[in-house]
């Protein structure tokens, strides 16, 4: 059984996994905060930035392994392969959604 997501968490999904920051970016409200690697990013400018940099250095893929939560909170785990040392890791993407967009993603391990 597919597991179903979201469509903001499964345009994330798709695009992020396309290596496109743009197309990624049409996800997020105006104001989002992104929080991955110790950093926190703010405003689309910066999140197309980080997936740019994320996807130029790692080449990371996602597959969705499990998904919970309900409304505007949607905790995500993916097996996440790419270039990196350890790859690949399973990785927990926490979505706060506003309407139709994500406002805060929180990656962690």
């Amino acid at each position: 059984m597919p597991i179903e997501l979201p469509e903001a968490v499964a345009g994330y999904v798709r695009s992020a996994n396309a290596h496109d920051a743009e197309a990624c970016a049409q996800y997020f409200t105006e104001d989002a905060t992104v929080h991955d690697e110790g950093r926190e990013r703010r405003g689309v400018a910066t999140i197309i930035e980080w997936k740019e940099e994320v996807s130029r250095k790692y080449r990371p893929i996602m597959k969705v392994i499990d998904v919970t939560g309900e409304n505007e909170k949607v905790v995500m785990t993916a097996e996440v392969s790419g270039d990196f040392k350890g790859s690949p890791i399973a990785l927990r993407f926490a979505f706060t959604l506003r309407g139709e967009k994500i406002a805060r993603l929180d990656i962690a391990p």
